[in-house]
């Protein structure tokens, strides 16, 4: 891998059935990290040992990732499942409530947790992902549905696994490479990593899942309250996946609500600028 790992750590634990794997680094309040598809903690590198001066970071691989288990019921992986997910890990850490950080479908997981545990959140930072009411609306442009394409061939059995799968997983590479714009900041090595976290057995399937279980979680007929957490976006305004004008207007739906915009930056914002995610993060926490 492309960053030394310095002095964090690789740990487990058991929560709402599964066992989870993560990396902690640092010591004091809890910094939860969620990364998206097709990634791993490992998207998190540059920010982990950063905050580990301040918190004590833990960088998950989501149910289905990675070293983390991944149930074979396609039914296990529902948004009320990922919910109880990361209730159990900041209450078997020992913690009441944490900064959550999440990007794309973290980003959409951190969400909905901090609608369901408002209380455990101190502080919501989400990158690249829109507050799903927003999301909905997306859908009914086209300019929308068009970035969003792969959402509904991944609705078909069997054809995205072999897609993803084939060519040693060319398209797990091209996913994130090709989609980058900075493309400079992806080494061979990052790549590989995350090819070879999708290699291992059952995390395709499972990885697939998250698309083919949760669309109705983001149906036009759910009520959105006003979050009253804190939050800060951060948007790499580059995003082939997710329009910039899905942004606009979220504070609609949060109370107290920060936008940065990273120009030149894709969906991949806190690998493309890390330096710059850093700062607006610390920034907004006041460190």
């Amino acid at each position: 891998m492309s960053v030394i790992p310095n002095s964090w750590k690789h740990e487990y634990i058991n929560t709402n059935g599964v066992k989870l794997h993560y990396v902690t680094q640092g010591a004091g309040p809890l910094m939860v990290m969620l990364h998206g598809f097709p990634e791993f903690w490992y998207s998190w590198r540059h920010q982990i040992p950063e905050f580990a001066k301040y918190f004590q970071v833990v960088a998950l691989d989501l149910r289905g990732y990675n070293d983390s288990d991944k149930p074979k019921e396609q039914s296990a992986y529902v948004m009320d499942e990922f919910v109880k997910d990361i209730k159990g890990v900041i209450k078997g850490l020992g913690y009441d409530k944490c900064i959550l950080v999440g990007h794309d479908w973290g980003g959409a997981i951190a969400w909905f947790f901090a609608y369901a545990h408002p209380e455990m959140v101190e502080r919501l930072i989400i990158l690249n992902l829109p507050h799903p009411a927003k999301f909905i609306q997306g859908l009914y442009t086209p300019q929308q549905l068009f970035r969003s394409w792969y959402i509904f061939l991944f609705q078909l059995p069997l054809l995205p696994e072999l897609l993803l799968q084939s060519l040693d997983f060319q398209l797990i590479e091209r996913t994130i490479q090709g989609t980058a714009f900075n493309k400079s900041a992806f080494t061979q090595a990052d790549l590989d990593a995350y090819k070879d976290a999708a290699a291992k057995r059952g995390a395709i399937a499972a990885m697939l899942n998250y698309y083919r279980n949760n669309l109705l979680q983001f149906m036009p007929n759910r009520k959105w309250d006003i979050l009253d957490v804190p939050t800060l976006m951060i948007w790499g305004e580059n995003d082939t996946a997710l329009g910039k004008e899905l942004t606009y207007d979220t504070a609609a739906y949060v109370r107290n609500l920060k936008v940065r915009y990273i120009p030149h930056c894709g969906h991949w914002v806190q690998q493309e600028q890390p330096e710059i995610v850093n700062q607006y993060m610390k920034e907004y926490l006041v460190l």
